[in-house]
């Protein structure tokens, strides 16, 4: 992917936005497509103050999110080592490893991200990877 078709992406997506949705938050990570002069600029003209992007938020924020710290690495660990043909191969074995998932991994995920909030917090907001 490139800047010019990840910028079409993100228009294509504003346009579906309902008039009430678009007081709203929008995050991306640091990839490059996401992070271009002409991407940003796009970005801010829409959502001014409320993107989240690489540059914008503290290094670690990731960290909080449980898709960022239990959901890609469990997809990682699982779904890749299978050797995957095609994109319907990804598909099918990130629906099957999501239905694997048991309730008590997703309490035990939950309770870390409350613990995660509330060191982010205690630090006023600042790096807490050091602390996890």
């Amino acid at each position: 992917m490139n800047s010019e078709v990840y910028q079409d992406i993100v228009t294509q997506f504003i346009a579906l936005l309902d008039v009430d949705e678009c007081d709203c938050w929008f995050q991306q990570d640091g990839a490059t497509c996401h992070t271009s002069n002409a991407t940003m600029q796009l970005l801010h003209e829409f959502f001014g103050y409320s993107l989240i992007s690489a540059g914008l938020w503290p290094t670690r924020s990731p960290d909080l999110w449980p898709r960022d710290f239990f959901l890609w690495r469990y997809f990682k660990t699982n779904v890749y080592k299978n050797y995957l043909h095609t994109i319907e191969d990804l598909k099918r074995y990130i629906k099957t490893e999501i239905n694997k998932i048991s309730v008590l991994v997703l309490q035990k995920v939950t309770t870390n991200m409350v613990k995660r909030a509330r060191i982010c917090i205690t630090e006023g907001g600042s790096h807490i990877e050091h602390m996890l």
